[in-house]
């Protein structure tokens, strides 16, 4: 690890205090010799104990103590992420420290400080978490370590320059979490539902023994007849499906939630939705697009998709622009010529502004399988379950209501024409997402 040091000298408040009280006394002793004897004394001991104290701390300053930052290359947005900072003193005497971290401007945190005693060859370290809500570029500044003697007179400061660039990727740790999870077979842990099929709308996998307990109806009886023993089919999920995830980065998507845009919401729901959709063998791939088609990654199932779909969304912004479903539908047409599962991420505050859409949604449903993924409207359930007091309440709470009412209109108006949808609050995206996958899956709809 390259850094550089640079190292400044300050008086403490002790110094001033100790100075003051030399000065006063000397003051004070034009009134009697014996303050004034006093006095010199006691300025003469201020001045011996500074030129040790200067000789003790700012000897070798470079080789005398130590301290570096240690992060992530990379954090997950919207999870806590550890920086630990280690600090190793090679004076011959215990030191009083203060560390001063440079944290990135965007957490906004400008009075972080440690302070903690380290004794003579210690080591220690100390760790503290940081929760971006921003995807981009972050940048620590340099870490700065205030080291006091025990005369504490003087303080000497150390800038370790280890300015370091990290970048803030979607939630990796929480598709890292469903990763675990789905491994295991406990996602339903994490809420996600266990969907009942129906019937076998699955692949052929092979032909094996009849074991107690499968079911009669997959009896092969041309490999029984064969081998004079009961044989059944073995199915398996339908496999290299194309699993699309189409994230609106207009205008609706600004909306705030909790520190995080539903923008962030929607990408982190997407990252994790693509890993899950690789684990089950389907193709996961990705879609941005506002008045037009910004970004496309094709649907690939290989190890280095899911860091082509992190590259491609850690760095989305939101637009004040209109999204236009015409452009997003001809540029489907252009480059998806497979039958896919289409998880479009938008949000609809209206029924005009979504019946403006459904034109070419059902063009969309008429090739693919389309999903609606939009959000509730939080603030309005609390306007709604609050209870009015004056007419001015009952005002307010009326529009909340109908605001309300037509974000389930949406969903009726949707199904009308054969469009899955999922209405969800920002929260529970993830879990909502990938149980309507699972469950589309599971009844053999795409």
């Amino acid at each position: 690890m390259r850094f550089r040091i640079r190292n400044y000298a300050y008086f403490t408040p002790l110094f001033y205090y100790a100075l003051g009280a030399c000065i006063f006394l000397l003051a004070i002793g034009q009134f009697g010799p014996l303050f004034f004897q006093a006095g010199l004394i006691a300025l003469g001991l201020f001045i011996l104990l500074l030129v040790v104290e200067s000789l003790l701390l700012l000897v070798k300053p470079s080789d005398n103590f130590k301290a570096c930052r240690q992060t992530d290359e990379r954090f997950s947005n919207g999870d806590d992420n550890e920086v630990c900072i280690q600090l190793t003193n090679r004076y011959p005497f215990p030191v009083t420290v203060e560390v001063v971290d440079e944290i990135p401007v965007q957490f906004q945190e400008r009075n972080f400080s440690i302070r903690k005693k380290i004794k003579s060859g210690e080591s220690t370290s100390d760790t503290y978490s940081l929760r971006p809500v921003t995807r981009g570029e972050y940048w620590f500044g340099a870490l700065n370590v205030f080291v006091k003697s025990p005369l504490r007179l003087l303080e000497r400061r150390f800038m370790f320059e280890n300015n370091r660039q990290v970048k803030v990727y979607p939630a990796f740790k929480e598709m890292r979490q469903f990763e675990m999870m789905a491994i295991s077979n406990r996602l339903t842990e994490v809420g996600i539902k266990k969907i009942r099929r129906i019937g076998h709308q699955m692949e052929f996998d092979q032909i094996r023994e009849y074991t107690k307990g499968d079911d009669y109806r997959t009896i092969n009886w041309k490999a029984t007849a064969r081998r004079s023993s009961l044989m059944v089919n073995q199915y398996q999920d339908e496999k290299s499906q194309q699993v699309i995830s189409i994230i609106d980065l207009g205008r609706t998507m600004k909306m705030p939630f909790e520190g995080m845009t539903l923008l962030d919401y929607a990408i982190n729901s997407s990252l994790v939705l693509s890993k899950i959709a690789m684990l089950k063998q389907d193709k996961a791939g990705l879609i941005t697009f506002n008045n037009e088609v910004r970004n496309i990654v094709p649907p690939q199932r290989n190890s280095k998709q899911m860091q082509l779909i992190m590259e491609a969304l850690y760095n989305q912004t939101t637009q004040f622009q209109e999204q236009s479903i015409f452009n997003l539908y001809a540029g489907l047409r252009r480059n998806l010529h497979q039958r896919s599962l289409l998880m479009l991420y938008t949000n609809y505050e209206s029924l005009s502004a979504a019946k403006r859409q459904l034109p070419m949604l059902q063009k969309l449903a008429r090739d693919h399988m389309v999903v609606v993924v939009f959000f509730e409207n939080t603030e309005l359930r609390q306007l709604t379950e609050t209870k009015a007091s004056d007419i001015e309440g009952i005002y307010v709470k009326t529009i909340a209501e109908k605001f309300a009412y037509d974000k389930k209109r949406i969903v009726l108006e949707l199904e009308r024409y054969g469009i899955h949808s999922v209405l969800t609050a920002p929260e529970n995206l993830t879990v909502e997402s990938i149980n309507k996958y699972l469950e589309l899956k599971a009844r053999g709809y795409i």
